[in-house]
Order: structure tokens, then C-alpha cells, then sequence
């Protein structure tokens, strides 16, 4: 669990998700999800969410995303939105704009685009 000041903790166990794309499916279209959501395979669209998305290590996401909070181990190419939290850690990379009100870079990340934060 990632804790992050002024956040709830950030649930990162496959068993705290609701719903689990696992790692060798292939997806093209549009999510919208209101419970945790994890990706573990490959997801090309568009995300839109009112709870936490966690994008694992061997997941590839080319998609705009806008949800509440988003923990990102993976690959992401596309603008992030996540209106609380965009926490990318060292095993992440990020190709696309990050709105948040928090943002996360740690050390080894990758990140390349343009950052807002918002209040």
C-alpha cells in the first residue's frame, strides 16, 4: 500500500480489486467503472471512473483517463485526469498530459508531457 500524505492509502493487492483485466486479454473500446478497477493486459479507448484504477507493471494502456485516483506501474500513453491522486512509480511511464490535484513521480519514472495541478 502506498501511503501518500493528506490520501487514504492506495490498495495495490489484486484482491482489493472489484474487477481485474488480467494480463492476456486485449482491449479496444471505452471503460467506465464506479468500483476499483485493475489493469494487467493491454487496453487502447478511453477510461472514465469514479473510484481507483491501478495500471500494473506489465499492462499497456494507450487511453485518456479520468478518474478519482490513479496508481501507475506500467505503460501509459495518453492524457492522465485524476482529479485526488496520480501516483507513477519507478516501474511506471507516463506519455501524455497529468491533470491532479496530487501528483507522485518516483524516482526511475518516466514521465514526459506536461503537469498541472489543480486545487
Amino acid at each position: 500500500m502506498y501511503d501518500i500524505k493528506d490520501s487514504k492509502g492506495f490498495d495495490t493487492d489484486e484482491e482489493d480489486f472489484d474487477t481485474v483485466m488480467a494480463s492476456d486479454i486485449s482491449f479496444t473500446g471505452n471503460i467506465r467503472f464506479t468500483k476499483p478497477f485493475m489493469i494487467k493486459g493491454k487496453m487502447n479507448g478511453i477510461i472514465e471512473a469514479t473510484s481507483d484504477l491501478l495500471i500494473d507493471t506489465d499492462a499497456v494502456v494507450n487511453a485518456d483517463i479520468s478518474t478519482d485516483r490513479v496508481l501507475v506501474r506500467g505503460k501509459v500513453t495518453g492524457n492522465i485526469n485524476g482529479r485526488k491522486l496520480v501516483y507513477v512509480t519507478s516501474t511506471g511511464t507516463v506519455k501524455g498530459d497529468i491533470t491532479s490535484a496530487q501528483v507522485v513521480l518516483e524516482p526511475g519514472s518516466v514521465f514526459s508531457g506536461k503537469c498541472t495541478m489543480s486545487e
